[in-house]
């Protein structure tokens, strides 16, 4: 009897073998398990050894496609498992591979960046449907990636995906740093709490917005957790590569601290609409005991693809000034008259409104804030509220909202363009969708054709309100294939894209490096709303910046605004010197100085740092760093030897003491220090700074003292040897 249990032991051991791959990462730290378990496929992930998520399924459930003729409200309610992707399956090949490559980005936080894993393609098929997938597993040293390829094949041709179910499975209750779900808005503030708190927090989580259509007890990503203990483990959970695919939500499992993916539906319920051959874009989970490691990772970009541009020299860092902060703060309108409703985008005779006296962008004004930032150094200047049809844009399901060529008459665009190149400024168009994305794409030729007249290279895109066409969703497949038409209508014209209100990015400006940023988080224009927390630009590089730059639009120096109207409570909770500090932690190739010219001009000696720091950069090192308490990150400037360092703290006063090995030995350097005063205090005395010069090498060490939300920048430039 004993002989038979062993003998039957032996035999399903070699039976698993059978269907059980494994692959390391290339440093052999990580070790993924792929097996399949009565035809389900699994995968499980170890680091040194040790489980980082166990047993998870994978698969996809689809809706039957057929010609029968059916009721338009039948489609959500059609279900048949048989002819799911999650089930039923043989291993019938696979296949390995290995790249260790060394690329450049257009612009980046270095100038090369390492792409090295191990691959193992699973082909997978499905007997009772005559159909087969591959699921590519890529095994980085900081982490691992997974996507589902679909070739074509006779009975896999057209398919429509009702639910992705991958799943990721953690052993343990651990911190998370997380947004609500929501296929419309990324636009929360984070919260902090154990994965099995989530639900209980989640009611808590979220306020109102422009378009959003909350998934209950989901989360985004990107999504930031730690296993705490003696050993901790720092890992960020994301996708790469979202093309010709909606964008992705994850919900939560808070009894089993289990993730599963929770894709964006439009109107039918349908979750992609695929023609085979084509591939899911990558799930992503980079694992690092150090939280710097992570932070650091450049693995979402590594999973797409090379860019095919042919000419990439348009494509440049821009420090801009806008016409905008006032008009956030309601100093200023975007709308140039009354009456406030019910204009006609060809029709209105807008010269015949009555002027509401407090239009933004207005010849003179324009004219004044190009010549501060002609002064200044810097190469750009974004006006929002130039074109007509800002009186009645948004929340009304209006198609044809706005038509991107036509001014208002207190615009005059061809003298102002003239008038901006004479001083060494270029204008940033600014093109509002009000989300009426098929009325954009109607008009996108001839709104770039007139930015080519005028000498505009940069675009700043908005998307506030709900999707049309109605029933999609910001990050539906359609608005998803919506943003990248518009990226490569762009380039046709060598135009750059800063989007707003848009899908979060997933490293893909490797393959479309003209969309150099991207908002798609809770930003600096909330500090006029409902406010920032604190911890909230400590959190942000973990979880947003993980697939790319988000324009922020830091820079306030004036951060009460009771200074502007009497009474008034709102504040942006930071120091002056804080402000300076997120233009080095936080990466912004189109960099913005968001305040308004006079405020600058009451603290010119701090608004220096502003004008000397780099947008572009040759190295990026992230000294110290913990999700939701501080940051520390030096970087070196593009074809320079200047660098810049920059530290944050949350709503805790830090000390830090920089150690500057990371300069040349045997240099000298002048480090130029902006630092929180004795007495700041983001709440209590947030403007005050200290500015100091000191000679440093590779060798010294000093001790910052950061104020409640405060922080420290440093310009550190080599002293000319005589």
């Amino acid at each position: 009897m004993k002989k038979c249990t062993i003998a039957v032991f032996l035999f399903l051991t070699a039976h698993s073998v059978l269907y059980s791959q494994s692959l390391k990462s290339p440093d052999g730290k990580f070790e993924m398990n792929f097996e399949l378990k009565q035809g389900i496929p699994y995968y499980h992930l170890k680091y040194n050894g040790d489980t980082v998520v166990e047993d998870s399924k994978m698969g996809l459930r689809l809706f039957r496609n057929d010609s029968a003729v059916k009721m338009s409200s039948e489609m959500i309610q059609s279900q048949d498992s048989s002819f799911d992707l999650n089930n039923g399956f043989t291993k019938t090949d696979e296949k390995r591979n290995s790249k260790n490559e060394i690329w450049q980005p257009v612009l980046g936080e270095k100038k090369n960046y390492i792409n090295h894993y191990n691959e193992l393609a699973v082909q997978l098929t499905q007997a009772s449907s005559d159909r087969h997938i591959i699921i590519k597993f890529r095994l980085f040293d900081d982490g691992l990636a997974f996507r589902y390829e679909f070739p074509q094949q006779k009975n896999l041709n057209y398919f429509t995906i009702r639910e992705e179910d991958s799943e990721i499975d953690f052993p343990s209750d651990m911190k998370a740093w997380w947004i609500v779900g929501d296929y419309d808005s990324q636009e929360y503030p984070y919260q902090e709490t154990k994965i099995s708190e989530i639900p209980g927090r989640w009611d808590q989580a979220w306020d109102k917005h422009s378009s959003q259509t909350l998934i209950k007890n989901a989360v985004q990503t990107s999504l930031m957790l730690k296993k705490e203990g003696k050993n901790p483990l720092y890992i960020n959970v994301a996708e790469a590569a979202v093309l010709d695919y909606p964008a992705s939500n994850l919900d939560v499992d808070a009894v089993n601290f289990k993730f599963k993916t929770h894709l964006t539906p439009d109107k039918q319920g349908a979750k992609g609409y695929i023609q085979t051959s084509s591939v899911s874009p990558w799930r992503t989970i980079i694992v690092s005991p150090k939280a710097e490691i992570v932070m650091d990772s450049k693995m979402l970009f590594n999973l797409n693809e090379p860019t095919r541009y042919t000419d990439t020299s348009y494509i440049h860092p821009t420090k801009y000034m806008g016409v905008w902060w006032e008009m956030i703060i309601g100093k200023s309108q975007w709308a140039y008259g009354t009456p406030k409703s019910n204009v006609r985008i060809g029709e209105t005779d807008f010269s015949k409104l009555t002027p509401n006296g407090k239009h933004g962008a207005n010849n003179t004004k324009v004219k004044e804030y190009i010549d501060f930032a002609s002064e200044n150094g810097f190469q750009g200047l974004l006006i929002e509220g130039w074109n007509v049809g800002w009186e009645d844009w948004s929340n009304h399901s209006k198609e044809f909202v706005f038509d991107f060529i036509t001014p208002y008459p207190d615009f005059d665009i061809k003298m102002l363009n003239d008038y901006a190149h004479s001083k060494g400024i270029k204008l940033m168009m600014h093109h509002e969708t009000s989300a009426s994305a098929t009325n954009y794409e109607r008009w996108a030729d001839k709104a770039f054709q007139l930015m080519n007249t005028y000498g505009y290279d940069a675009v700043k895109t908005g998307y506030v309100g709900d999707i049309i066409p109605r029933g999609e969703h910001h990050y539906s497949q359609w608005t998803i294939n919506h943003y990248y038409r518009i990226v490569e209508k762009a380039h046709e014209y060598k135009i750059m894209i800063n989007s707003h209100e848009s899908v979060r990015p997933g490293g893909e400006s490797r393959t479309y490096p003209n969309w150099v940023s991207a908002e798609a988080a809770r930003g600096t224009e909330h500090e006029a709303f409902l406010g920032n927390n604190p911890d909230h630009q400590t959190i942000l590089p973990f979880t947003r910046w993980i697939g790319g730059s988000m324009d922020y639009t830091p820079g306030i120096f004036q951060t009460k605004l009771n200074y502007y109207f009497p009474g008034d409570k709102r504040f942006v909770k930071t120091t002056l010197a804080k402000q300076l500090a997120l233009y080095v932690v936080m990466y912004m190739p189109v960099q913005m100085a968001a305040d308004l010219p006079e405020n600058y001009r009451r603290h010119m000696d701090a608004f220096q740092f502003i004008k000397d720091v780099a947008a572009d950069w040759d190295d990026t090192k992230i000294l110290a760093a913990e999700p939701g308490d501080y940051i520390i990150t030096a970087r070196k400037a593009k074809n320079t030897d200047h660098w810049f360092l920059g530290g944050i703290t949350d709503e805790n006063k830090r000390e830090y003491a920089v150690n500057f090995s990371f300069l040349d030995s045997g240099k000298r350097y002048e480090a130029t220090i902006y630092e929180d005063g004795k007495d700041a205090d983001y709440i209590n005395n947030p403007k005050s700074y200290h500015i100091y010069k000191k000679q440093i090498t590779n060798r010294s060490k000093i001790k910052f003292k950061m104020a409640r939300s405060g922080g420290f920048a440093v310009t550190i430039k080599p002293l000319t040897e005589h």
